[in-house]
């Protein structure tokens, strides 16, 4: 579409004011490239144009949903939408349901502001055709987003995505889209998702809890979860529990990000909490903190994804209580660490490694028969805990059980730190670091992934490496049974930067700390090496 006819046709006078205003450039740029479908659906900074998220486009996206749905014999049937509270998301959250009320679905509204695994839970539990989030996660205040379930609560994968965007192409102008009215509806939805999280606990006992929601929508929700799993004693970041679209107090509204963090873990100290949780501003990723003093030093840190990632699959593997028959499958990502696949083979259950994002980690036990998913994480802070009632990353069941953990220890005089210590001593200390690189756009990181690919680096920190090429990713791994290194190299798709993955793998023979600064000196060099590239 022009976009001249783009301008005319918008719903929204704000955005057709605003590219009406646009100089030929910048009206070229903004509809040189509509929003795809990524990892976690659309994407994208709240402004005008088909690059962008804004009435428009969300009223042709949620166009394209219907078309697809009723070519696939789902007309009429229900729809779970729900919202965020960033900016714009109330508007898109209505839209998004009235067209969908237009088109003869059975429409579900969630009154006000919701986490995301709401929504994965709703479709779930109400046996839904699909359901459908307005929310950008943990992105900048500028940014939101529209992500789609269909499949008992599962992200889109191919080709939906692509007949979607096939059927946004092809879509009516915005103001000819039909709507009809749709009143957010009176559901006992959200009080079943709190009831179903808080039962993920299975022990007793109490800790103290410091949380933040980050400025997000998950505070009152976790909170309450949190109470009814038996957990009162939960202080929270009273200047980011409110949910604020701006995000006044953090630079960048993720909890791995530096700084993020810092108001929870003063809390935390004040308090003389047991354990820290961040929730990020949707509720689906949970980042954990650990007061430093378990291990005789003073002081707070938060545990990277992948070390909750650890503790938590051994956790739930090592339940043999509430053991269901068949195969016990677990899943990380190709860029998570390889600790999860020593860990499941120990309890005698089946790792399956994944492309990255929920979407596939939703759907790992697939290929594996007479398998169940009981498991899934990636290093980005996201934990699957209660896969057969939220096939997703959700961050507020995975609070609850890592408190049920760190109480669970609590009883036994035992700690978090001497878990990951036993871990380590048992499969290995297993050191993981990130080295983005960035690059001017898509073309320069293009290049240098096929770069990669015809001359790969024979040696890495001073082992041999073979390069395993997969669809999205490059693999570099190389080592012997005492010590390894593994590089995933692949395109970001929200960034213009290469995103690099490293972990390096030690066996502690007696000295665990001797082998932890080995382990962090050829992931310096490592990372170093990377950085040359």
């Amino acid at each position: 579409m022009k976009p001249e006819d783009w301008i005319a046709h918008d719903p929204d006078p704000v955005t057709a004011a605003e590219l009406a205003a646009c100089d030929a450039d910048e009206l070229t740029a903004r509809f040189a490239r509509p929003l795809k479908f990524g990892t976690a659906g659309l994407r994208g900074p709240v402004r005008g144009g088909p690059d962008a998220m804004n009435l428009a486009v969300v009223l042709r996206a949620t166009w394209a949903v219907a078309q697809v749905l009723s070519r696939r014999g789902l007309a009429g049937q229900r729809v779970i939408v729900g919202r965020d509270a960033r900016h714009g998301s109330a508007q898109f959250g209505a839209a998004t349901a009235e067209v969908l009320a237009a088109h003869g679905f059975s429409v579900l509204l969630l009154p006000g502001h919701v986490p995301t695994p709401v929504v994965a839970f709703a479709v779930r539990a109400t046996g839904a055709a699909a359901g459908i989030q307005i929310t950008a996660s943990h992105n900048p205040p500028a940014d939101n987003g529209y992500k789609v379930y269909l499949d008992g609560g599962l992200q889109i994968i191919s080709p939906t995505d692509r007949d979607i965007e096939e059927a946004m192409a092809a879509a009516p102008p915005a103001d000819q889209i039909p709507r009809a009215p749709v009143a957010p509806a009176d559901t006992d939805l959200v009080e079943r998702y709190i009831e179903r999280a808080a039962g993920v606990r299975r022990g007793g006992g109490s800790v103290c809890i410091a949380l933040t929601a980050l400025h997000g929508v998950g505070g009152a929700v976790a909170v309450e979860t949190l109470r009814r799993a038996g957990f009162d004693d939960v202080h929270t970041v009273a200047t980011q529990f409110a949910p604020d679209p701006n995000f006044p107090t953090v630079a960048f509204p993720n909890p791995e990000e530096p700084g993020a963090a810092d108001a929870l873990l003063a809390l935390a100290a004040d308090v003389a909490a047991d354990v820290a949780i961040a929730l990020d501003p949707d509720a689906d990723r949970c980042a954990v903190g650990i007061p430093l003093g378990m291990s005789g030093e003073a002081g707070w840190r938060m545990l990277s994804g992948d070390e909750t990632g650890w503790l938590l699959g051994d956790y739930i593997l090592s339940d043999t209580q509430g053991r269901q028959p068949g195969t016990r499958v677990v899943a990380s990502t190709v860029v998570s660490s390889r600790m999860l696949s020593a860990i499941a083979a120990d309890h005698d259950a089946v790792h399956v490694e994944t492309l990255t994002g929920f979407k596939w980690l939703a759907r790992a036990d697939a290929d594996v028969p007479g398998g169940t998913l009981v498991y899934a994480y990636e290093e980005a802070i996201g934990h699957c805990v209660d896969p057969a009632a939220v096939r997703d990353k959700d961050g507020i069941s995975a609070a609850v059980l890592v408190c049920d953990l760190v109480a669970s220890l609590k009883a036994k005089g035992d700690n978090v730190s001497d878990v990951l210590d036993r871990l380590a001593r048992r499969y290995g200390v297993h050191q993981v670091a990130a080295a983005p690189r960035r690059v001017a756009d898509v073309v320069e990181a293009a290049n240098i992934m096929r770069r990669l690919r015809a001359d790969p680096p024979r040696r890495l920190a001073g082992f041999d490496t073979t390069l395993d090429d997969i669809t999205d990713a490059l693999i570099f791994t190389g080592g012997d049974a005492d010590a390894s290194v593994r590089v995933v190299v692949r395109p970001s798709g929200t960034e213009p930067k290469l995103k690099c993955y490293t972990e390096v793998r030690c066996a502690v023979a007696e000295d665990l700390a001797a082998t932890r600064q080995r382990a962090e000196a050829l992931s310096r060099q490592l990372v170093a090496e990377i950085q040359r590239w």
